[in-house]
């Protein structure tokens, strides 16, 4: 049986979401905030959504809040059940050079 991944913090949410389960390089992300609650990311890392998206001409937006966004979330919640996340589809590629995304704590 496989061992599940506790998030205790934002540094752990950090390590096990984005560089072990995405494995999203350390070159490919920029931590913009990192608090006891809340971690807010910008990653250019290669993506499969992005690039599936761009030569069909479907809108990231679309397909990242279809079919990347509930898969981040329920990882998320088995890490930690209190763990939310949010995309900044205002901050997404091909739009921006990166990707925004929020992780926090809901009470």
């Amino acid at each position: 049986m496989i061992k599940p991944k506790i998030a205790n913090s934002m540094s752990d949410a950090l390590k096990l979401f984005y560089r072990d389960f995405l494995r999203v390089n350390r070159k490919d992300i920029e931590v913009v905030r990192l608090t006891d609650n809340e971690l807010i990311t910008r990653c250019k890392n290669p993506c499969p959504v992005l690039r599936l998206s761009v030569l069909p001409k479907v809108d990231t937006k679309e397909a990242c809040r279809k079919v990347s966004e509930p898969v981040c979330k329920y990882v998320l919640r088995k890490m930690n059940p209190k763990l939310a996340f949010e995309r900044n589809y205002g901050w997404i590629r091909p739009f921006k050079e990166s990707c925004e995304e929020r992780i926090y704590l809901k009470w």
